[in-house]
């Protein structure tokens, strides 16, 4: 089993927000693979199959600083005591420190402050989990903290939009060729999927 968690805050007033692109690629591998996501105390979470391996998907509805509670509590029901932590996790976050649009994908690393992969490493004990990370871009005059709760502008949103679909494409590559091949192919991608 492969668990694939896309970050974000539950309730309406999060949904539109740049730290809720973890939950919107969710919702779209949920839709194209017609997984259904059931609500549950601390997730919303459904299971199917993806490039011929079971998946879980999950959105943690703990709060973005809480993240990690609800993906080791999914992690240790569905892995075997056999598996390292991470070996079988995939976390889609934004990323503040990218172009609004541009995806990279991490086998590993420091949290680079997002408060939900710093939840994840504290409760798994490990840094060695992928990460895409979707750029939201940065305000500089706005802290991170209140920039990241803001919806995106007009002109962002159809960037956004791509880049929810290709970091959904993204997973797929995953799943089919390994971490290291889809770094390749996606890393090189700037906004929008165009090669540089």
């Amino acid at each position: 089993m492969v668990l694939i968690a896309g970050l974000g805050n539950p309730g309406e007033r999060y949904r539109a927000t740049r730290h809720n692109v973890g939950f919107r690629v969710i919702d779209h591998i949920a839709g194209t693979l017609q997984i259904a996501l059931q609500v549950k105390e601390k997730y919303s979470i459904g299971q199917g199959a993806q490039e011929g391996q079971r998946v879980t998907l999950l959105k943690p509805l703990t709060f973005m600083n809480l993240s990690g509670q609800a993906v080791r509590q999914v992690l240790r029901r569905y892995l075997s005591s056999a598996d390292e932590p991470g070996s079988r996790l995939i976390v889609i976050h934004d990323d503040i420190d990218l172009p609004v649009g541009r995806i990279r994908i991490r086998r590993n690393g420091s949290s680079g402050g997002h408060r939900g992969i710093e939840s994840i490493i504290a409760e798994l004990g490990t840094r060695e989990f992928v990460r895409i990370k979707i750029g939201v871009g940065r305000e500089p005059l706005l802290p991170a903290e209140e920039f990241v709760l803001r919806a995106f502008r007009p002109d962002e949103k159809p960037l956004i939009d791509e880049a929810v679909v290709h970091a959904a494409e993204a997973v797929g590559t995953i799943l089919r060729l390994g971490v290291e091949k889809a770094m390749t192919n996606v890393n090189r991608q700037k906004a929008g999927g165009e090669n540089e």
